[in-house]
C-alpha cells in the first residue's frame, strides 16, 4: 500500500482567482503542517508577494514550487478527480460532501497513481458554476449556519487536515475500481460535444448553458474511465463524419 506521504503527494491544491496574497502564504501554511505541499494558483491577483511570504511563516519552500496558471484548465491538467470547496449547495455536481467524506474519495484515487485536485474559490465570491462544473464532487464544511463565513486558509486548514488524518491509516487505501481519465481530455470532450450537438441542430447555440451544464453533471456522476472517455470521442467523430458526407451528398 502506498504510504501516507505517497497518497498526499498527488493531491494539488488550487487556489482560484485569489484577491489577498496574505491568504496564499497562511494556505501554503496550512497544507505543509499537513504533510501536503502542492500549491497551484489561478489568475492570483498578485504573486509572488510579500505578504504571502510573511503570512506562510517558514513555508516558503511552498511558495517557491507553486505552479501559476492562467485558467483552471491548465490547473486540472493531469488529474483524474476534481473536488471544489463551497459554502453553498448548488446544482453543478454530482455530489455534496463533509470534508471528512471528501477525503477517502481523493486518497483512493491518488492510491492508484492518479492526481487529484482540490479548488478553494476567491475569497469573495467562492468558485463560479462554471468553475464547479469542471469538478466530479463538491465539498462543502458544515459550519456554524448562523455564522459559516470560513477565511480561505482556514477551509484549506480543515481539508488537509482531514486528508492527513485518513491517510495516516496506510492500511484501508487500494486503488480505484477505474483508470480515471484526464480532466484535461475531459474538458475537451465537453468542447467537442458542444460543437457536434450545435452542429446536428440539437443544441441552441445562443443558450448553450442551459443543456451543457446538465450534460456536464450526468458525465460527472458517472466518473468517466479513460477506455470510456475514447470511446465517447469516437463516437462524436463518427457523427461528424457522418454529417459531413450527407452534407456533401445534397
Amino acid at each position: 500500500m502506498p504510504a501516507s506521504s505517497e497518497l498526499l503527494d498527488r493531491i494539488r491544491v488550487v487556489l482560484v482567482r485569489t484577491s489577498h496574497p496574505g491568504n496564499i502564504g497562511a494556505a501554503a501554511r496550512a497544507i505543509k503542517t499537513m504533510g501536503l505541499g502542492r500549491l497551484c494558483l489561478v489568475a492570483p491577483q498578485s504573486f509572488p508577494h510579500e505578504q504571502a511570504t510573511a503570512m506562510a511563516s517558514g513555508a516558503t519552500d511552498v511558495l517557491d514550487g507553486a505552479t501559476v496558471c492562467a485558467t483552471l484548465a491548465e490547473a486540472l491538467s493531469g488529474t483524474t478527480l476534481a473536488v471544489g470547496a463551497s459554502t453553498r449547495r448548488r446544482e453543478i455536481v454530482a455530489e455534496v460532501l463533509t470534508p471528512a467524506e471528501a477525503a477517502p474519495r481523493m486518497l483512493h484515487e491518488t492510491a492508484g497513481g492518479h492526481d487529484v485536485a482540490l479548488l478553494f474559490g476567491n475569497e469573495t465570491f467562492g468558485l463560479s458554476n462554471d468553475e464547479l462544473g469542471c469538478c466530479q464532487l463538491l465539498m462543502a464544511i458544515p459550519a456554524n449556519p448562523e455564522y459559516s463565513s470560513l477565511n480561505l486558509a482556514a477551509a484549506v486548514q480543515v481539508a488537509a487536515y482531514e486528508l492527513r488524518l485518513q491517510a495516516l491509516d496506510e492500511t484501508a487505501w487500494s486503488p480505484p475500481d477505474i483508470d480515471g481519465a484526464d480532466l484535461a481530455d475531459v474538458e475537451r470532450f465537453y468542447v467537442e460535444l458542444e460543437k457536434t450537438l450545435i452542429g446536428i441542430g440539437f443544441l441552441n447555440p445562443d443558450s448553450p448553458k442551459r443543456l451543457m451544464p446538465k450534460l456536464r453533471r450526468l458525465f460527472a456522476r458517472t466518473r468517466l474511465a479513460r477506455e470510456e472517455l475514447n470511446i465517447l470521442r469516437g463516437f462524436l467523430v463518427a457523427v461528424n463524419e457522418k454529417g459531413e458526407t450527407h452534407a456533401g451528398n445534397r
